[in-house]
């Protein structure tokens, strides 16, 4: 006989577990699956334990850039095996918490592989489940295959962030945020770090003047870029590794004590075989409609990375997405998604983010518009840290006043992005945002000036 839930959500992420706990609380039986240790990506093996390091060569950083100016660094270093015991401290508890968590709300935790057996079943180690309510689907994504020969030699960032002992050289193919954001805090523990990337210009989503600047003090570290360059093969050599690539049909060779993948992520469907409840899907993710719901089969919704929603891949929004789910499953559907003004940010160090449009995307969408764009290194929140590559972007629309996008590579980037954010969602003109009193001296106190 087949044990029945009003809700099978497959995923222990954020958009899963905000799907769960509010049908839950609304008196559904719930059960959540996951073939991973609970917990999702962002806690266990994404976001969080890479903040971790990044903040610890964050800290080497800043007082590098204050040597000779009142700070002694002798000796300074990254102690990569204590700092990944550091990191445990954060990731290793949150299996059994979540499970924990779960079990407090009477959410039944199953261990395994989710498989649909029909619109509304799927099977988890050899057992049949039905739900009679909806299936929600929050599996979020996975590194994509990466279509090279050799590449079994390859790690990928869940790995990275396991490493025991940080090798003394390291490749990273992909000029993504994976890469830039692992590059950076493997060059302040002292290994020599290559990117490798096919494209000309490396994180394509962000501005591209500030990326030239994040490039600049990329390679100011000893980071070797490797632009427009095509990786065919990642071959042994002796106990190394030799990535080989073409570059305007010129092959150039990279050996390296280890190769991490960095080349983009997809949605994780592989296993659910999702034909067999007649789920629409592409590589995109599942097809839904604007509730989240499945445009084949309306007993599936789906959020998160896993979602073609139109969202970008970011934790915050799939616990949003998840709220939306879990609103249209209890409310009938009425809750449609918004994504204007959400922030994004590269945690290299200085970080590098964005909100908004960009100049192409507004010129696109046939705004007038006013850029403000400034070099910030001379600037008092930059020069008093002694960071040397820092600059903004806001752009305004005409006649409105209406900031219609920010961009900004600079300490504290990552927070101070958030108050343009707040502004385009609330309305707040540039005028208005002027006219702010800040705590002084902040970063946020430069806002006055970027408008």
């Amino acid at each position: 006989m087949n044990r029945r839930f009003d809700l099978i959500v497959v995923g222990s992420g954020a958009a899963a577990g905000n799907i769960a706990s509010r049908c839950r609380t609304a008196g559904w039986s719930v059960a959540m699956i996951d073939k991973r240790p609970f917990g999702g990506t962002c806690a266990l093996r994404g976001c969080d334990p890479k903040k971790v390091l990044v903040g610890a060569a964050a800290a080497v950083d800043a007082a590098r850039a204050l040597a000779g100016n009142g700070v002694d660094v002798g000796g300074l270093m990254l102690d990569w095996p204590a700092l990944m015991r550091f990191k445990r401290t954060f990731t290793d508890p949150v299996p059994a918490a979540r499970r924990a968590e779960l079990a407090r709300a009477g959410i039944e935790a199953l261990d395994g592989t989710a498989r649909f057996a029909g619109p509304r079943h799927v099977t988890v180690n050899d057992e049949r489940i039905e739900a009679t309510r909806a299936i929600a689907i929050a599996a979020g994504a996975m590194p994509m295959k990466l279509p090279i020969d050799g590449a079994e030699h390859v790690i990928i960032s869940d790995q990275f962030l396991g490493l025991e002992t940080l090798p003394a050289s390291v490749a990273f193919i992909g000029g993504g945020y994976v890469s830039f954001e692992f590059a950076h805090v493997a060059a302040r523990a002292g290994a020599k770090v290559t990117i490798v990337h096919q494209g000309t210009r490396p994180l394509e989503p962000f501005d591209a003047d500030l990326v030239d600047r994040l490039v600049a003090r990329t390679r100011e570290l000893g980071i070797e870029l490797q632009l427009g360059t095509e990786v065919r093969r990642v071959e042994r050599a002796g106990t190394r590794l030799r990535v080989i690539g073409s570059v305007q049909s010129r092959d150039v060779a990279i050996e390296v004590d280890l190769v991490v993948h960095g080349a983009g992520r997809i949605p994780d469907l592989q296993d659910l075989d999702l034909d067999a409840a007649g789920v629409q899907y592409s590589r995109k993710g599942i097809a839904v409609n604007r509730f989240l719901q499945s445009v084949s089969n309306p007993a599936v919704y789906a959020a998160g990375d896993c979602a073609d929603s139109g969202g970008p891949p970011l934790t915050p929004v799939a616990g949003y997405e998840g709220r939306i789910v879990a609103a249209n499953l209890l409310e009938g559907n009425h809750t449609v998604t918004e994504y204007a003004a959400i922030p994004s940010v590269v945690f290299t160090i200085p970080p590098l983010a964005r909100v908004g449009l960009d100049e192409e995307e507004a010129r696109r969408d046939r705004l007038q518009f006013t850029v403000r764009h400034e070099d910030t290194a001379g600037w008092y929140a930059s020069r008093r840290v002694g960071e040397r590559h820092s600059a903004f972007k806001v752009l305004v629309e005409n006649g409105t006043d209406r900031i219609i996008g920010a961009h900004m590579l600079a300490p504290h980037a990552d927070e101070t992005i958030n108050l343009f954010s707040l502004a385009i969602r609330a309305g707040v003109s540039a005028p208005q945002l002027k006219q702010m009193l800040w705590a002084y001296p902040t970063q946020a106190s430069e806002t006055n000036y970027m408008i």
